[in-house]
């Protein structure tokens, strides 16, 4: 096989290109809309007003970039439609999601209308198109969590078993479900048979600046810091697929690009996973030290507390084999990027060219 690791998201293919996000508001969404304005694409965004007060879609300038900003709650079909038919758009990229384990314990009806009937109420509206305004590819984000626990603790593969024991990896196990049914839609009673290139993405736990978001280790980890505290850690022992968030978006962007052209082989799911892994008592260990300034970790595994896996890793193979997608940062790299992002931030610099330079980085590695 050609080793074509160096391969990067293609500024002639998305040059001009009319894209629509979902979830452009939140942390993914907002890196996401930035990179594909970098590429010369002209992007469109459906989704809720940010999820946290500060935001990187607001640090960041991303409203500025977009052709569109419709704020849609997933779960109204009607409006979702309403909204589709209203914005012609040849490549749809799928991140609105109710994104949190611990949110969905708190929540588990919202996050299944969420992740499952809103992925349902968006392909329900594509499929209706008529067929020459209708895109040319679909790619819908789930997550590494989409996988029954294995015991042995080995890299999950595309083929393993889904489900969740937990309302969040349910609902995103759930929605695999969701794509694959709409994916194999009949003709009946004069609805055309399902015809748009549809795949999933299954990324790992992202980290990166400008995520503000409850519960997560490197938010916690910069709020504490910042605040002259020690970060607390619930599972210090926790092992996790770390990854910087350019890794799955450079995947998710190769994905539409394959189902898109057409290209042979193109996977109709692919885990985006690290080379390696750590512990969350590692990861928070990096920050502190790329922190520096008396930065501190103290454990405090409080019994009661929702369970969660213990382990998680997942095989990327299939994407470096179908997608000539290979990870670039290890996860020292991410932890020093999300870090000094946050310390850009503090300095009062220009956070749109402090993220424009970090995609470039990655780009170029």
């Amino acid at each position: 096989m050609i080793d074509r690791r160096l391969r990067s998201p293609d500024p002639a293919f998305w040059e001009g290109r009319s894209v629509l996000v979902t979830g452009h508001t939140g942390f993914k969404g907002s890196w996401l809309v930035r990179w594909l304005s970098l590429l010369g694409a002209e992007v469109h965004g459906l989704a809720l007003d940010p999820p946290t007060r500060p935001s990187l879609f607001e640090a960041a300038g991303v409203a500025a970039l977009l052709a569109s900003d419709h704020r849609v709650d997933i779960r109204d079909a009607g409006l979702v439609r309403r909204r589709i038919g209203g914005v012609r758009t040849d490549v749809v990229l799928h991140l609105a999601a109710q994104p949190l384990v611990r949110d969905g314990y708190r929540d588990p009806s919202g996050t299944f209308a969420t992740n499952v009937t809103g992925t349902a109420n968006l392909l329900g509206a594509l499929g209706s198109l008529d067929e020459d305004v209708s895109p040319s590819g679909v790619v819908v984000v789930t997550t590494d969590k989409v996988y029954l626990p294995d015991a042995v603790g080995r890299p999950h593969r595309e083929d393993d078993p889904l489900g969740g024991h937990d309302p969040y990896s349910a609902s995103k196990a759930m929605a695999e479900g969701v794509v694959a049914t709409f994916r194999g839609l009949p003709d009946i009673d004069g609805r055309r048979p399902w015809r748009i290139p549809l795949a999933t993405a299954r990324a790992g736990n992202v980290i990166g600046g400008g995520d503000w978001s409850h519960e997560r280790l490197l938010p916690d980890c910069v709020r504490a810091f910042a605040g002259g505290e020690p970060v607390v850690l619930r599972l210090p022992s926790a092992v996790r697929p770390w990854q910087h968030v350019l890794e799955p978006l450079a995947g998710y962007l190769l994905l539409a690009e394959d189902l898109v052209v057409g290209r042979p082989g193109v996977p109709l799911a692919v885990n985006l996973g690290p080379d390696g892994d750590a512990t969350v008592g590692e990861v928070a260990g990096l920050a502190a030290a790329a922190w520096g300034d008396g930065a501190a970790v103290r454990a405090d595994e409080r019994p009661g507390t929702p369970p969660e896996t213990a382990t998680l890793r997942l095989d990327n193979g299939l994407a470096r084999d179908r997608l000539a997608w290979w990870p670039r940062w290890g996860v020292e790299e991410a932890v020093a990027r999300t870090v000094a992002w946050h310390l850009h931030l503090r300095a009062g610099d220009d956070m749109a060219a402090v993220t424009d330079g970090q995609i470039r980085a990655y780009a170029d590695a």
